[in-house]
């Protein structure tokens, strides 16, 4: 049983197709359009070949999520994997973002993930894999509020990972993603949703608690110690030129260079 939050659209609906074509029952939630959110359960049906479920969610409401968590353990008993992938921004400087703005996006990015895994942890028997970002690696001017909900998610993982040995627990952050928070520019989604299918799998050689990054940008991994170890690169290779030139923009103002160049790195 696959539960992914904000999965029918982006990112999410993308990994939410992903697992299906694996023959994965997967569990769509959605927070305001129902009907493209049926449309992606019909499709995530047909892939899968097998049931699921269809369930409104918001994050950032505490009844939601319990009301979310005692459905999929009444009709499925568990969750092997937790996807926590909804969010939102607000993309202007922080003097000009309102109250509202910064608390959506720290209930919807960063309480809304730990509350839901809060609730999800007893059910939860293989992987919890949390959806960052390069904001939450480095500072990103006009995404304040979004870049410390990603700094803090990634705190979360990696605190998580030390207090649940038996459980996997993953950062996925990828770059610039063609989604409707980027007008659809960048990277395609799907690629994103590999990677976090790949990493539900294990299928990269890093302990739990650790950044899978998706993009032309160096991973660091820490150690149980919190001393930096090794680098990895998840590497894809687009062809949009608006792509590269938002890349490109983005690289300038917040990749750091690489660690230890000697350490090998990861394809996708």
């Amino acid at each position: 049983m696959i539960l992914i939050t904000g999965s029918s659209r982006g990112i999410g609906e993308a990994t939410a197709y992903e697992f299906s074509r694996d023959r994965a029952r997967v569990i769509v939630t959605y927070y305001k359009d129902r009907k493209r959110a049926e449309s992606t359960h019909r499709k995530c049906l047909d892939l899968s070949g097998s049931d699921g479920l269809l369930l409104e969610l918001n994050v950032a409401d505490d009844a939601s999520i319990n009301r979310c968590v005692r459905t999929v353990v009444a009709t499925f008993s568990r969750i092997d994997v937790l996807v926590n992938n909804a969010g939102t921004l607000t993309w202007t400087r922080l003097r000009d973002q309102t109250a509202d703005d910064i608390q959506n996006q720290v209930r919807t990015n960063l309480e809304g993930p730990i509350k839901m895994t809060r609730a999800c942890l007893p059910y939860v028997t293989e992987t919890i894999i949390n959806i960052g970002s390069i904001a939450g690696k480095n500072g990103i001017k006009e995404l304040t509020v979004c870049c410390a909900t990603k700094f803090g998610l990634r705190g979360f993982t990696q605190a998580l990972a030390k207090e649940e040995p038996n459980i996997n627990i993953y950062s996925v952050n990828p770059d610039y993603v063609a989604t409707s928070m980027t007008d659809f520019v960048g990277r395609p989604p799907e690629e994103v949703a590999r990677v976090v299918v790949r990493a539900a799998k294990g299928g990269y050689a890093v302990p739990s608690g650790s950044d899978i990054d998706v993009g032309s940008f160096h991973v660091i991994r820490t150690s149980s110690h919190l001393a930096l170890q090794s680098v990895y690169t998840l590497t894809a290779h687009p062809s949009n030129t608006s792509y590269k030139r938002h890349t490109r923009a983005l690289a300038a103002d917040a990749c750091q260079p690489p660690i230890d160049s000697r350490n090998p790195c990861v394809s996708m």
